[in-house]
């Protein structure tokens, strides 16, 4: 058994870094196998040697963030762990840095990991950018938070969301209302991220103006789309042909972003995805950024990490 101290320099930060009934430090000592106290500014790690410096390395790394104004919670300390065991905590505090923009709520979004700020530097530093991944990893919503940026900086005059609407188990003709009706399901994520950003009462007021459009894939077709920022989400159910359609509707002053999970194709007959073979044809021309996120970069509930890693080493092995 050892210990290690780790110095607060201001008391509010224990109160942070410990979080709610102490379960940011419970996480800690249960992950790394150590006892963490608090006392005065000075917290004590113990335990076995090789694990008390990995501990204490993931309190400083917290602390790091904590002092840069970050909140911490059971996402932000998992990732945190997994980055120390990786021996990369010290790139962790860059996280800490631009604010994409508010949500109507307060919620400043940004960057949660390094795959999601490597995302984010893509889709500023290039004109089309690929977000391929696993579901949970904020793909649709980075990107949405990044068009809606762009849009109050009158950098563009237009946001264009649209996805290809293919039936995963359910037909379309069976769904009630009319056309807009029933591929309004299909957009749903989609106008939620926007919901969050706009608030729904501005939302209605740009779609109105023609200032937001979200329609389905299909409504491209025959446009040239200048002085927009067009996000093509669930862009593995596209098909070859749909996908250089949508790619060679990009006008003058525009960005595109596509997002998909190339786990999650629903085409029907086993067709090729657009996703797929766009990644691949498109790799190494300038300007176009490709992102590939794993689940370690997954922001939703701990469950959806463990449940992706389950199944890649399921049909890795089959």
């Amino acid at each position: 058994m050892i210990e290690q101290l780790v110095n607060l320099d201001r008391m509010e930060h224990a109160l942070a870094l410990f979080g709610s009934f102490d379960e940011n430090m419970r996480l800690i000592e249960q992950e790394f196998s150590v006892t963490v106290t608090c006392r005065g500014t000075e917290i004590k790690v113990s335990g076995e040697p090789e694990q008390v410096p990995l501990a204490s390395r993931a309190i400083s790394g917290l602390l790091t963030l904590i002092e840069k104004g970050e909140t911490i919670n059971e996402q932000s300390v998992r990732y945190m762990i997994s980055m120390v065991r990786e021996g990369m905590e010290s790139q962790v505090e860059a996280l800490a840095s631009d604010v994409v923009c508010v949500t109507t709520s307060g919620k400043p979004v940004k960057a949660k990991t390094l795959g999601q700020k490597k995302y984010l530097e893509a889709i500023r530093d290039n004109t089309i950018t690929f977000g391929v991944g696993p579901a949970g990893t904020g793909k649709t919503y980075l990107a949405v938070a990044m068009a809606v940026r762009a849009f109050r900086a009158h950098e563009i005059n237009r946001i264009i969301l649209t996805r290809p609407a293919v039936e995963a188990g359910e037909k379309l003709g069976f769904l009630p209302g009319d056309l807009q009706n029933k591929v309004d399901p299909y957009l749903r994520p989609l106008y939620d991220a926007l919901f969050d950003m706009l608030g729904a009462e501005n939302f209605q007021k740009q779609v109105e103006r023609q200032a937001i459009e979200v329609a389905p894939l299909a409504y491209m077709r025959g446009r040239t789309l200048d002085d927009s920022f067009i996000i093509l989400d669930e862009a593995q159910n596209t098909t070859p042909e749909q996908m250089k359609m949508f790619l060679t509707r990009l006008g003058f002053n525009s960005k595109a972003v596509v997002t998909g999970d190339v786990t999650q194709i629903d085409l029907p007959d086993s067709r090729r995805s657009g996703l797929v073979e766009a990644v691949k044809i498109l790799k190494n021309i300038e300007d176009i950024g490709i992102i590939q996120f794993t689940e370690k970069d997954v922001v939703r509930h701990r469950l959806v990490q463990a449940i992706i890693k389950a199944y890649e080493k399921y049909y890795n092995h089959k």
